[in-house]
């Protein structure tokens, strides 16, 4: 399967998905003017790898986003809604969301899209030389 890399705009993040780092990344900020557009290219490709992903295979997906509008946090959640469901298929699947220590509402942003799911979640206060 194509990695899947996207480089960061003003107004999106960078995606960095390579199956053979299973290490799935999404880093900056993310308003682009229409986002189901943005995002829509990203649930293909995890839909593809998700179906294809074995069950003991360890997953990480990273987040490190400063800034979320209201259309990127839906499609956020629906992204995170398609690891939870994974993860209940018995996916090793794990979410890492770093955020900056002066950040607060980064973390209310964080704790709010891990409310309602099952998978692991970390939400993390990143130190400067980390993701």
């Amino acid at each position: 399967m194509e990695p899947l890399h996207l480089v960061a705009t003003k107004s999106t993040p960078a995606v960095s998905f390579d199956e053979n780092t299973r290490v799935l990344a999404i880093t900056g900020q993310s308003y682009p003017e229409n986002a189901f557009k943005f995002y829509e290219p990203i649930f293909e490709w995890i839909d593809s790898y998700l179906s294809r992903l074995p069950s003991d295979t360890e997953l990480a997906i990273e987040f490190q986003m400063p800034y979320i509008n209201t259309s990127s946090t839906k499609c956020l959640m629906m992204l995170l809604d398609k690891f939870d469901t994974a993860y209940m298929d018995g996916k090793r699947v794990g979410v890492r969301w770093y955020c900056s220590p002066d950040n607060e509402s980064e973390f209310e942003c964080a704790e709010e899209l891990k409310e309602d799911l099952r998978l692991p979640f970390d939400i993390i206060a990143k130190e400067s030389d980390e993701p």
